[in-house]
């Protein structure tokens, strides 16, 4: 039933707008371009609080043309480095309830700006904490970038705790194992290396491990969870403060259904309040009080199963391929340690499927032949890859998730 709306544990929200677009910029808003630490933790707690200006968390290892490509198109009131403070041309403040402003990744063009305010991003931790059953004082590791919204949740959810959360500058699976934390939020990939990491006999010391950004492998599950671990998979975006959907079913207070397009729409107080600058934008991806996201989905008893992005679909020989649906099958190969799976134009196919693999052991690795095999059991014959590309580690972004973009690149090796 894929029209069905599924519910939180609670009456729906009826008329609710998706956003709201106030017209006045009435607070100042600083791109903070400082790596994960103290600094950049102190001033998107102030933002958050109310007590320091909105702030545009941007990376420091950002390449200077990316850097100023997020300052042009988001415009702050002023830039915040470790050299201090300065004005920046042309700047515009955001509305008076906006705290955070995230901006998503420009690598298909210029970077867009999710709005977020504190009553969204307190809703939203507030919902996580209650799912889980998280207890006042829990320890909370931030090992994903800040920059990010699933670095800045991770951060909410510890203030939210009454605590200060540990902050790591990056990932580092034996800092994480030491780290004393209780909770924690990974990504698929780093999950993977972090069990990689933990000593033979061993379980992990992490009580929950909150799972998103990307597909993860049953067996990747699995082995978390054998070794100790709670493992809760979310699914959320930047524009719904991020996680919204654990195990499969909304946090309190949202709504999610799959439209006749057969994308995930979400609603509820946990949304973002519009793009930045870009109402022409807002409008485009909302629908009255629901987010329009670009995943695809469907929803059975109440439970969502995510599909993969829409603009991952593979159009191969005039069949459609969703790219994410492929690599869960792929994942589940003995042979295959990661994988991604991308489109490459093709002369004869249009586009071809690809799957970037590294292998369990590099010495073994699987062949086309037997990945194309494993893929038809499950799938249609067109689905299977036509190329495997054998690689010691797969591409990723800052936030941990597969660089798509660097894998369908025909050069990237």
């Amino acid at each position: 039933m894929p029209n069905t709306p599924a519910h939180a544990d609670r009456p729906s929200t009826g008329a609710q707008p998706a956003v709201s677009t106030p017209e006045a910029t009435e607070r100042p808003l600083h791109a903070v371009v400082l790596p994960a630490g103290a600094a950049l933790t102190d001033a998107l707690r102030a933002a958050v609080e109310g007590d320091g200006p909105a702030v545009l968390p941007l990376s420091p290892k950002l390449p200077p043309a990316a850097l100023e490509a997020a300052l042009t198109a988001l415009r702050p009131t002023h830039v915040v480095t470790a050299d201090g403070v300065r004005r920046h041309p042309d700047g515009v403040g955001v509305p008076g309830d906006v705290a955070v402003v995230i901006a998503t990744s420009g690598s298909t063009g210029p970077p867009k700006g999710v709005q977020l305010t504190s009553a969204a991003l307190r809703a939203s931790a507030s919902a996580s904490l209650r799912r889980l059953g998280a207890a006042p004082g829990d320890r909370w590791l931030c090992c994903l970038p800040p920059h990010h919204v699933s670095g800045l949740q991770v951060l909410m959810r510890a203030w939210s705790s009454g605590t200060e959360p540990i902050v790591h500058a990056g990932f580092s699976p034996r800092a994480v194992l030491a780290s004393g934390a209780d909770q924690v939020s990974l990504v698929p990939t780093q999950l993977r290396r972090l069990l990689a990491a933990l000593p033979p006999g061993e379980r992990l010391p992490l009580r929950t491990i909150l799972l998103g950004g990307a597909a993860a492998s049953p067996q990747t599950v699995e082995a978390a969870r054998a070794a100790g671990a709670r493992v809760v998979l979310s699914y959320g975006m930047s524009e719904t403060s991020g996680g919204c959907v654990y195990d499969g079913t909304p946090l309190y207070n949202v709504d999610l259904k799959v439209g006749g397009d057969g994308l995930i729409r979400i609603a509820g107080p946990v949304l973002f309040s519009g793009y930045r600058l870009r109402p022409d934008l807002t409008r485009a991806r909302t629908d009255g009080r629901w987010f329009v996201t670009s995943d695809l989905g469907e929803l059975a008893e109440g439970r969502l199963r995510v599909l993969g992005r829409a603009d991952d679909v593979i159009n191969t020989g005039g069949h459609k391929v969703v790219a994410g649906a492929v690599s869960a099958v792929l994942e589940e190969h003995p042979s295959v340690a990661e994988v991604a799976v991308v489109g490459r134009p093709d002369p004869e196919w249009g586009e071809r499927v690809v799957a970037a693999v590294v292998p369990a052991d590099p010495d073994a690795p699987p062949s086309l032949a037997d990945l194309r095999e494993f893929t038809k059991r499950r799938l249609p014959a067109y689905a299977a890859p036509k190329e495997v590309v054998l690689l010691s580690r797969l591409p990723l972004l800052p936030n941990g998730k597969p660089d798509l973009m660097a894998l369908k690149r025909a050069s990237y090796k």
